[in-house]
């Protein structure tokens, strides 16, 4: 095996591995905020919300994220250009690109899931709880913020970190809308050299490492804030 190929190609592997976490951080920050807000829409919204969000998780969660994806970059991306004076936006050096419709398609996805584990917690919030902080004059906005959302959050935390840890396993099929991430580099490496498995092996030993990041940093946060039932 020879690895000497990694000098000429740091550069981009860097590269690579920069928009990989970037990916990961844009649709787990954004889709996570989607998620409390579907969440909460399937516990206490009207019926007609509840229904939306359901059908919304439903259809996320049913269908493989890589047709999602395709149908956004190949799909809607396709009729950007129809809309008239759009290419000439300030919006177009990002909407033209693949990362934007990668970023999208990922974070939707996230926030389906997501959804679903935070509308289990927010059900598995002692209702002791809740009953206490009404007790104390607290109205249903506060009573949410201080109470029933922070203690559905930290009882979803470990499903949380395992989810995040999906996104980041799901991140090379950005590769497939010409997002230069670090699969992509990979493979490109491997059309340069014609080495098939050095390459793969840097891009686990990669997620391998990213991976246990990510799980120490939700263990180290499950420490400071303990789920107790």
């Amino acid at each position: 095996m020879s690895f000497s190929w990694i000098f000429s190609y740091w550069p981009l592997l860097a590269a690579g591995a920069v928009q990989t976490v970037l990916l990961l951080v844009i649709s787990v920050g954004f889709g996570f905020v989607l998620a409390i807000g579907l969440a909460l829409a399937q516990v206490i919204g009207p019926r007609w919300l509840k229904l939306l969000a359901r059908g919304y998780c439903t259809c996320l969660r049913g269908t493989p994220l890589l047709i999602q994806l395709w149908l956004l970059y190949y799909g809607v991306g396709s009729l950007l250009p129809m809309i008239p004076g759009l290419r000439a936006s300030f919006l177009w050096p990002v909407l033209r690109e693949g990362f934007f419709f990668a970023a999208v398609s990922f974070t939707l996805n996230y926030a389906a899931y997501e959804a679903e584990v935070l509308r289990g917690a927010l059900l598995a919030v002692p209702k002791g709880e809740l009953e206490a902080g009404r007790s104390f004059g607290m109205s249903s906005r506060t009573l949410l913020r201080r109470i029933w959302l922070p203690r559905a959050i930290r009882i979803a935390l470990p499903t949380i970190a395992g989810e995040v840890v999906l996104q980041l396993k799901a991140t090379p099929l950005a590769f497939t809308v010409t997002v230069m991430d670090l699969y992509a580099v990979a493979y490109r490496v491997r059309q340069d050299t014609l080495l098939v498995y050095e390459p793969l092996m840097v891009v686990t030993v990669f997620y391998v490492c990213l991976t246990l990041i990510i799980t120490r940093a939700f263990k180290i946060v499950e420490a400071q804030v303990p789920v107790r039932r």
